[in-house]
């Protein structure tokens, strides 16, 4: 019987192309995403079947999980991707949008995780892989909430680890740098307050060297390859960092003093 991977988010960017490699290697695939009906390029693949899949409501959870299984009849990795990115100086966030950062990247993900667990500790395998960023170590102006849910997934996926292992369940970790999707233009939850101006100009600066990096950015193809060598390694390696020079800025955030490091970003940010 074939593998089956679980992957949330779905519908663009990362988790489509996860969806399609995947399924290329010759896994059944189990892509979901809050719309299935408007999705077009993924019905080709006869070893891919979309179902609808909203992590904010438990309900849609549960029900893509069962009819993916009695569909499969096994689900071997789960990929928690779905997710979005707040942007803007912190002072202009309501509180509505606070919590939908957080409900989305953190809950949500904590709520498809506590979904398959049973199954996979029933089972005594399964691995989970989690989408967090090179953002999840490191941290960018503009992107205070988005930071915060990234670190939060990174220390509740180490500490899940440690949990799981007795259990064969492998926890990863997938820390992307800049990538060539629509996080950057579709994506983002802009955060404005009527008569805050203060930050007009750092934002428009700051933001335009976001979108520098990002044209210059490889495709969301490289991460898709790195969720696939997560998910077919036997070990139980936590931490894939990958693309635009993630593993290298990762690595000076762990050799450099911390205030060298933080002007380094401050310099390259507001040039």
């Amino acid at each position: 019987m074939k593998n089956t991977v679980f992957i949330t988010g779905a519908s663009s960017g990362i988790g489509k192309a996860t969806a399609i490699y995947f399924a290329q290697k010759g896994w059944n695939v189990a892509a979901t995403m809050r719309h299935p009906k408007k999705d077009v390029d993924l019905k080709p693949f006869e070893n891919i079947k979309c179902y609808a899949l909203d992590v904010l409501e438990e309900s849609s959870i549960e029900k893509a999980f069962s009819l993916a299984l009695a569909d499969f009849g096994r689900l071997d990795v789960l990929v928690n991707n779905a997710g979005y990115a707040a942007l803007g100086p912190f002072e202009a966030a309501e509180k509505v949008q606070i919590e939908k950062q957080f409900d989305t990247n953190v809950i949500g993900l904590m709520s498809v995780c506590q979904q398959f667990i049973p199954y996979f500790r029933e089972r005594k395998s399964g691995t989970i892989i989690n989408i967090a960023s090179v953002g999840g170590q490191i941290t960018f102006p503009l992107y205070s909430l988005y930071h915060g849910t990234k670190w939060a997934a990174e220390g509740f996926s180490e500490s899940l680890s440690y949990e799981l292992k007795p259990f064969n369940i492998k926890v990863k970790i997938i820390e992307p740098g800049a990538i060539k999707t629509d996080f950057y233009d579709r994506s983002p939850d802009v955060l404005k307050k009527e008569g805050l101006n203060a930050y007009d100009k750092y934002v428009d600066r700051i933001s335009a060297n976001y979108l520098k990096a990002a044209a210059a950015a490889p495709g969301p193809l490289m991460v898709a390859k790195t969720i696939y060598q997560a998910a077919t390694s036997n070990n139980y390696r936590l931490r894939y960092a990958v693309g635009s020079g993630a593993p290298f800025i990762l690595f000076l955030r762990r050799i450099l003093p911390n205030a060298w490091f933080l002007g380094m970003i401050h310099k390259v940010l507001n040039r």
